[in-house]
């Protein structure tokens, strides 16, 4: 399918890659990993064409159809499904002329755009259209959304909807999970695993790589190594390369008790022994390849803080939202010092909406916030890093929150956190998402926090940066609560689950194998129909009247269907301004815009109410 021949790729003055010779096979699922800057992105712009090699070749059959998430999504008018449909670009061209046809009312060319859509079998495309984008999180109401009317993070989605609905033999996917929710990432797993042609996949997500690659391709130092097997097999492998270049037994057996402290941490308390399970697990995992997180330089840690009471925050009866809109309802949730708390469900669902509650930053609608008087809280969440000054250095940020401290022990702390000599005092406008990411987490530990509420901290954080946070993490004495799609993360750090849905934060009652399996098992549909083995509810038989029945009085049926198409209309209208207020994307700009998306949604339901009760007048008869 794929073969380099002393290939060889330069970016600029820098030589990525170079004597590459190996050949990946059609039907293999291909992870490529590396650390940010070894080529990755660079590697797949060369097989698409886009960036001609300095040296050797690279061979691609002609035939093989490709397919890949295009990078921005333009303003579209169109419905979202369309937009969908268009990656299968003959299917979606016969469907666009269907239509015009039918409209002009030409019968002879909607019956050959029905024998083209025969020969296509794009019969079900719609239906498939609509399956990925139910798999991916839209509810059915936005498939008619316009595209322009999607934030940025679904519109990501979109494009990642409109690659899989791509016919293709080799389909290239660069961190298709970094704007996901865990219900999404658990879904694409299962459709990737279901993919019939060659997949190469660019993730820092350890569990995703798991469980759907095959080999690994591994780009260092300006090689790329084919390994057979997954990322846990690739560790073991290399884990053993390593070995024979003398990497100190001392280093295995110090990272080897560091692990193991995750697990001793908490399966001495019986009440979290289940919990503890799926740690084992993970570090059953990850045995024998010691070598390979040895070789790894990048250590943090996060301070022991300056104090550390028993009990820290809760809330009590809380409704979490913002202006009128409940967004969550009734929510009660203490946190003590050793808890790690991770919060599960799909996005939209009220995440981030309950951490910026725990953190203060809203205020509650009703109930009440409590926190002990030594209280402080480490937060991170995607505003922190775009927070991060223009044209400052790392010193300048560490500066900022403590004036008067020497530069030199700024200097040491920022080297503990991969910031060494020169790098510290370079403006952050030329730093990547993972350097500032981690200039954001390191501002949180100079602060030495007694709680950590964490929401998606492992955005453009590569993978030795996620093992090095889930390390400092499992190591720290205070609070957590996270919000990751990282499974390997959640399931290193934290031992309590919470689903956030329905309007409810509850808690899980099992691990993240559990979670997955429910999320596989459970009943997806929204279209109220009966599925098999669950039977319908049954209906009270009707009262046979002691008198005759008036006749029904007759109703205008085209009064009805205009009745009914306002309810349906206003309903569609309510969820989807529902959906803009559940996501945190808009009120990144302040309150004003959440404030008339509110006053929206009040006049829109006073507006159904309204449909609603002349609907039902027109059945009454009235």
């Amino acid at each position: 399918m794929i073969a380099f021949r002393d290939f060889a790729l330069r970016r600029g003055e820098r030589l990525l890659l170079s004597k590459v010779d190996l050949t990946m096979q059609a039907g293999w699922r291909v992870g490529v990993i590396g650390r940010n800057g070894t080529g990755k992105s660079s590697l797949f712009a060369a097989i698409q064409g886009e960036l001609e090699s300095d040296l050797g070749n690279l061979d691609i059959p002609n035939r093989v159809r490709m397919a890949s998430v295009a990078q921005e999504t333009p303003a579209l008018d169109d419905p979202a499904l369309d937009f969908v449909l268009s990656g299968d670009a003959q299917v979606h061209a016969a469907i666009m002329a269907e239509r015009a046809a039918v409209e002009a009312e030409d019968w002879e060319t909607v019956a050959e755009c029905h024998h083209r859509l025969e020969e296509l079998n794009g019969y079900d495309a719609s239906a498939r259209a609509g399956k990925l984008l139910h798999g991916l999180g839209f509810s059915p109401d936005t498939h008619e959304r316009a595209v322009k009317e999607f934030s940025g993070g679904w519109r990501v989605r979109l494009n990642l909807a409109r690659a899989l609905m791509t016919p293709s033999d080799l389909l290239l996917l660069d961190e298709p999970t970094n704007h996901l929710d865990l219900d999404a990432v658990l879904w694409l797993e299962q459709w990737l695993l279901k993919y019939p042609g060659t997949l190469l996949l660019i993730s820092h997500d350890r569990e995703f790589l798991d469980e759907v690659t095959t080999h690994t391709l591994h780009l260092n130092d300006g090689k790329a190594k084919l390994y057979v097997g997954n990322f846990t097999a690739f560790e073991r492998q290399r884990a053993e390369h390593l070995r024979l270049q003398q990497i100190t037994h001392e280093k295995a057996q110090a990272e080897r008790a560091h692990l193991q402290s995750f697990i001793d941490r908490f399966s001495a308390s019986a009440a979290k022994a289940k919990q503890a399970q799926s740690r084992v697990k993970r570090l059953a995992k990850m045995q024998d390849t010691e070598a390979v997180r040895a070789e790894r330089t990048l250590r943090i840690e996060f301070p022991a803080p300056a104090k550390l009471p028993h009990a820290l925050l809760r809330l009590v009866d809380a409704d979490c939202g913002y202006g009128e809109h409940v967004v969550l309802d009734q929510v009660s949730l203490i946190l003590e010092a050793g808890d790690r708390v991770a919060l599960l469900g799909p996005n939209g669902a009220g995440k981030s909406t309950l951490v910026k509650s725990l953190v203060g930053e809203l205020d509650l609608l009703t109930g009440e916030r409590g926190g002990h008087p030594d209280l402080r809280i480490g937060y991170f969440a995607q505003h922190t890093v775009e927070s991060l000054r223009k044209g400052a250095t790392p010193i300048d940020h560490l500066m900022d929150i403590a004036p008067g401290v020497a530069t030199q022990q700024l200097r040491d702390f920022l080297g503990k956190w991969n910031f060494p000599g020169d790098r510290a005092f370079e403006s952050v406008d030329s730093f990547s998402g993972g350097e500032r990411a981690r200039l954001a987490l390191a501002m949180i530990a100079w602060r030495k926090p007694n709680v950590l509420l964490l929401d998606e901290p492992t955005n453009h954080l590569d993978l030795d940066m996620r093992e090095a946070l889930a390390e400092a993490l499992g190591g720290f004495d205070g609070a957590i609560v996270l919000v990751s799609h990282d499974r390997h993360l959640i399931g290193l750090v934290c031992d309590t689950f919470w689903r956030v849905a329905d309007g409810v934060a509850v808690p899980f009652d099992g691990d993240l194998d559990e979670y997955a399996s429910w999320l596989r098992t459970r009943d997806n549909s929204a279209d109220g129909k009966v599925r098999p083995g669950k039977s319908a509810p049954v209906e009270p038989a009707p009262v046979v009247p002691a008198t005759p029945a008036k006749a029904a009085p007759k109703i205008n049926p085209h009064k009805l269907a205009k009745a009914e198409a306002r309810v349906a209309e206003l309903e569609s209208k309510l969820h989807t301004l529902d959906l803009d207020l559940a996501d945190p994307d808009v009120y990144a700009g302040g309150t004003t815009n959440a404030a008339e998306l509110a006053r929206q949604r009040d006049a829109v339901a006073a507006e159904l109410e309204r449909a609603e009760g002349e609907l039902l007048a027109l059945y009454d008869g009235a």
